[in-house]
């Protein structure tokens, strides 16, 4: 059944828009958690086939109220090594997004992350980054995933973190990218018919709703030790490992 405005009721927009706000926070915050909390509000009242292209234009708001907030503090050289092998890879998973069998992939990437933390810890102690050449193929298999799937900014992050990245660089170079990244996901999803007007028009009403989360995150993380700030980036990657491994799990 086609999805209609009108079928979304006050109490439903309300629940989506607080939801919205309370996701980019935490995403501000995070660097990623609007495509993990989304999903949970957005599946029963658009459809899950819809909540791909909408999650995608509503992070565009998210991303660049990121970016205004925190631009003085964007790392432009790891910028531009990422992108240019992400752009292409999330336009051809994008296309294929609903042909791809997810299960699998989320058990894995989810098991990755969750060992992820430990893992940067002890390359860090023996003096290990990703760095150079390695942020190209980093940022294609970060492209790759989020094209087909929500959620995939916390590999993103995770990768940032590698790269030796803290604080506020990590979510601004996040926001960055992400628009970018995000912008060639929405164009390939429009392009290919996934995105008629009223999906359009409630992913539009969504992404509206994040813009204020951006600004009370940059107040908070103006506020917020470095190493608190690390401390937090390591936790909430760990729980979202173990949330795309459920999702995974539950296919």
């Amino acid at each position: 059944m086609a999805f209609a405005l009108s079928d979304v009721s006050l109490i439903q927009a309300v629940l989506v828009a607080g939801t919205a706000f309370g996701a980019a926070i935490i995403g501000g915050m995070a660097g990623y958690g609007t495509g993990l909390l989304l999903p949970l509000v957005l599946v029963p009242v658009i459809g899950a086939e819809n909540v791909v292209p909408v999650i995608a234009v509503s992070a565009l708001f998210t991303n660049v109220s990121r970016f205004a907030a925190m631009r003085a503090s964007v790392d432009w050289q790891k910028v531009a090594l990422m992108l240019p092998a992400a752009v292409p890879l999330v336009m051809i998973s994008a296309y294929g997004f609903t042909r791809l069998d997810t299960r699998g992939a989320s058990i894995l990437i989810g098991a990755m992350l969750i060992v992820l933390v430990p893992l940067r810890r002890w390359l860090q102690s023996v003096g290990f980054r990703l760095q150079g050449w390695q942020l190209i193929p980093a940022g294609g298999t970060y492209g790759f995933v989020t094209g087909a799937s929500t959620g995939a900014g916390v590999i993103l992050v995770s990768f940032l973190m590698s790269a030796g990245l803290t604080g506020a660089a990590v979510i601004a170079t996040d926001a960055a990218i992400s628009i970018v990244i995000g912008i060639a996901k929405a164009l390939t999803f429009g392009y290919n018919d996934a995105l008629p007007t009223p999906v359009l028009m409630f992913a539009l009403l969504v992404g509206c709703a994040t813009v204020p989360g951006a600004f009370v995150a940059k107040w908070i993380l103006d506020r917020l030790p470095v190493r608190l700030h690390t401390l937090m980036l390591e936790t909430v990657i760990v729980i979202g490992g173990i949330a795309v491994m459920a999702r995974g799990l539950m296919m």
